[in-house]
């Protein structure tokens, strides 16, 4: 069994990973990149209710991509784009891996497409038919 330690950044990082899943969260950051917005404003052009809208902002606030300012009892909500910065760092951390190993792959195979798995995947399978 692996023991994990988590660190309050991979718990950040598994916050922010787990609110961009879901494509109408990535869909309510989208439209706040234009700038702030009432709940109301982001609801309108979804075909869900108000309260699964709200849960999808909650789950967005948890993972601090969105700031909240209330004035009286209208909800402005922004954008915070530091945890999608901490995301694209540590996703960039492994540019360097993929970088080398299609570097390889293509040194390896000319980047050509007959391969051994290349051609194991496109013959056809064959099967056995028993006549009646």
């Amino acid at each position: 069994m692996v023991e994990r330690h988590a660190s309050a950044g991979d718990a950040r990082l598994d916050r922010t990973f787990a609110a961009l899943a879901d494509p109408t969260r990535r869909a309510i950051l989208s439209r706040l990149r234009s700038g702030a917005a009432t709940i109301s404003e982001i609801a309108s052009p979804f075909e869900i209710t108000f309260a699964g809208v709200s849960k999808h902002v909650q789950v967005l606030e948890r993972a601090g991509l969105l700031a909240r300012d209330v004035v009286g009892r209208e909800h402005r909500l922004s954008l915070v784009a530091t945890p999608l910065r901490d995301a694209a760092g540590w996703a960039l951390d492994y540019r360097d891996f993929w970088e080398r190993r299609l570097d390889a792959r293509e040194a390896c195979g000319q980047g050509r497409k007959d391969t051994p798995r290349a051609a194991a995947r496109g013959r056809r399978r064959r099967t056995s038919r028993r006549r009646s």
